[in-house]
C-alpha cells in the first residue's frame, strides 16, 4: 500500500538545521514535525482499514487531504499572501458577453456532454435536519431533485440523445439521495452518483486529526468543496468511464441553482473556441458583492474569493465598478483536459480556503478546503462567459424561497421562466427576518405565497403573518417591534407602504 510522505520540499528538511535559526528557518523545522506527526496518525487510520476496496477509497483521500495539509503548512511558514497590486480587472479577452456568441448550434453535440449537479450540502441552516438540501420543495411539489430530472428528460426526448445525470455527494448526503433517487428508475435518464472526499478536521493548536479511525463520528469530517471534483472524479473511475462512452465535456452547478441548465450556446462557443474551461459569470449587484469574482492576476485569469482578500483591501474587491462580475459556480469543462492535468500535469493544485470552525466541545479545528472556479488558471483557453441573470436563481434562504415559488416565475420542463407581465428584468430584494428563517416557520406564516409582480423590495422583521391572496407593491417593509404583532388579512394591498408597531387589520 503507498503510504503518505511528508513534504520534501527544502524549506521544509529539518536534517541540515543549524544554531541561530531566522524566523523562517524556526517556521520551517516547525511545519516539517507537524508534516510528519499528521502523516503518521492518517497512515495508522489507514492501516487500521480492513476492507481492501475500502482502504483503497480511504487511502486516496488521506493521501488527497495530506497534499492540502502540506501545502497549508508550507504557505504558512512563508507567509505568503495575495500581492494586491497584481490584482486587476479582467481584461475583454477573459470575459466573453453571452449575447456575442452564435446561437444557432447543431444540437447533436449535446451527446459529448455530460450534467453533474453539487448535491454535498444539507438545509439545515433552512431547518431541515440532516436531509439533503436537494430535497427540498420548491416549486409546485417539486424538490430540486425533481427539476433537474425534468430538464436532462426534456433535453434527451427533444433531441434524441442520452445525457447521463450525475450527483457529487457528500458523506452527509449520499445515503438519503440514494433512497431518493429510486424513483427515478423509470424516467428516460441515466442518473449516477459518487461521493466526494471526505477529509479529516484537524485541531488548530495541535495540528493532529480529530477523528482517531477511519469510522469516527461524522462530525470529525468534512466534504473539502467543491474543488474537490477533479480527484473524486478520477479516484472513483468514472472520469476514466465517462471518456470511455465519448463524452467530452460536462457541466457542473450548484444542486441549487434553478437557473442552471445546459445552454447549446454556450456549449457550441466551448468547443469552437477550444476552451477547456468555461465559467458562467452574472453581473454583480449590491446583493452580491461578497461572491467570487474572476481577475487578471499577472496576466493570467484566476478566480479570486473574498476570503483571500486582504482586510485593507475588502472594499475593493466589493466595488462594481473594479469587478463587475462574480462566479455563479456554473462551469463547461473538457473532460480530456482534466485526466491530462491529472496524470501528465501534475494534478491540481488549487488555492486553500482555510475555513476555521469549532466542536460542539468548544475545540477549534480546521478545515481545508478548495473550489472548483479556482481550477480555471490550469486549463487552456479558459475564460468567463458573462450570462442574463436569469441563469443564476439560487436558493440559499427562505427569502430565495419567496422569490421562486411566487407568480414571478412559471414552470417549463423544469426550468423556471421570469413572467412575461414583470416590467423590469431584475428580480425583487427580498429580505426575510429571522422568524421566517426556517421552513416550517416559512410556510405557517404565509397563508399563501403573495402577489410580488410589481414588487421591487420587501423588508418583514419580527412576529408578521400573512394571510391568502396578499398583494406587494412597490417598496414595503414591514416591522413588529419586541412583544409585537403584525395580522395582515386576506386580500391586503400593500403598495409603497411602512407597517409597524402592533397591527391587526381588520375588514369592515
Amino acid at each position: 500500500m503507498a503510504t503518505l510522505s511528508a513534504p520534501t520540499a527544502t524549506d521544509l528538511q529539518s536534517s541540515h538545521r543549524k544554531r541561530g535559526h531566522s524566523a523562517m528557518d524556526f517556521k520551517s523545522a516547525t511545519t516539517g514535525v507537524a508534516a510528519k506527526a499528521m502523516r503518521n496518525e492518517l497512515n495508522k487510520m489507514v492501516e487500521d482499514v480492513r476492507d481492501p476496496s475500502t482502504k483503497k477509497i480511504f487511502n486516496a483521500q488521506m493521501q488527497s487531504f495530506f497534499g492540502l495539509f502540506s501545502r497549508y503548512l508550507a504557505e504558512r511558514a512563508k507567509s505568503e499572501k495575495l500581492v494586491w497590486e497584481n490584482v486587476h480587472s479582467p481584461t475583454d479577452e477573459m470575459v466573453v458577453p453571452y449575447s456575442s456568441i452564435p446561437q444557432d448550434v447543431d444540437p447533436s453535440i449535446l451527446s459529448k456532454i455530460a450534467v453533474l449537479k453539487l448535491n454535498g450540502g444539507l438545509g439545515t441552516t433552512m431547518g431541515m435536519g440532516g436531509l439533503p438540501k436537494s430535497a427540498l420543495e420548491v416549486r409546485d411539489g417539486m424538490t430540486f431533485l425533481d427539476l433537474s430530472v425534468r430538464q436532462i428528460e426534456h433535453l434527451n426526448e427533444k433531441y434524441k440523445v442520452n445525457v447521463p445525470f450525475i450527483l457529487m455527494n457528500s458523506f452527509n448526503t449520499d445515503e438519503d439521495t440514494q433512497r431518493i433517487i429510486q424513483k427515478y428508475a423509470n424516467h428516460n435518464i441515466q442518473i449516477i452518483t459518487f461521493n466526494q472526499s471526505r477529509h479529516p478536521r484537524f485541531n488548530k493548536d495541535s495540528l493532529l486529526p480529530i477523528p482517531r479511525a477511519a469510522t469516527s463520528d461524522k462530525s470529525q469530517w468534512y466534504p473539502p468543496g467543491h474543488g474537490d471534483i477533479f480527484d473524486a472524479l478520477n479516484d472513483s473511475g468514472l472520469l476514466d468511464k465517462l471518456i470511455a462512452s465519448g463524452k467530452e465535456y460536462i457541466f457542473v452547478s450548484n444542486v441549487d441553482n434553478l437557473g442552471a441548465d445546459v445552454d447549446l450556446s454556450i456549449l457550441g462557443h466551448l468547443v469552437d473556441s477550444g476552451a477547456e474551461f468555461l465559467m458562467e459569470l452574472t453581473d454583480k449587484t449590491k446583493a452580491d458583492v461578497k461572491g467570487g469574482t474572476i481577475i487578471d492576476y499577472n496576466g493570467t485569469v484566476r478566480l479570486l474569493e473574498i476570503a483571500q482578500v486582504p482586510k485593507e483591501h475588502v472594499e475593493d474587491f466589493k466595488s462594481i465598478r473594479k469587478f463587475k462580475y462574480f462566479n455563479t459556480n456554473s462551469v463547461y469543462i473538457s473532460l480530456p483536459a482534466i485526466k491530462r492535468i491529472i496524470e501528465d500535469e501534475g494534478g491540481f493544485e488549487l488555492d486553500i480556503i482555510v475555513n476555521n470552525k469549532s466542536m460542539d466541545d468548544g475545540t477549534p479545528v480546521i478545515q481545508l478546503e478548495t473550489a472548483i472556479g479556482a481550477a480555471i488558471k490550469h486549463f487552456k483557453h479558459a475564460h468567463g462567459i458573462n450570462v442574463p441573470r436569469s441563469r443564476f436563481l439560487p436558493v440559499k434562504s427562505t427569502s430565495d424561497l419567496l422569490l421562486i415559488t411566487s407568480d414571478l416565475y412559471s414552470l417549463e420542463h423544469g426550468k423556471l421562466i421570469m413572467n412575461p407581465n414583470r416590467m423590469f428584468n431584475q428580480t425583487p430584494v427580498v429580505k426575510l427576518g429571522d422568524t421566517f428563517k426556517k421552513i416550517s416557520n416559512f410556510q405557517k406564516r404565509f397563508g399563501s405565497i403573495p402577489n410580488i409582480l410589481e414588487l421591487d423590495h420587501l423588508t418583514v422583521s419580527g412576529d408578521v403573518w400573512f394571510g391568502k391572496g396578499i398583494t406587494l407593491r412597490g417598496t414595503v417593509i414591514i416591522v413588529a417591534n419586541e412583544g409585537n404583532k403584525i395580522d395582515l388579512p386576506d386580500g391586503s394591498i400593500l403598495e409603497n407602504k411602512l407597517v409597524s408597531g402592533n397591527v391587526s387589520i381588520i375588514d369592515h
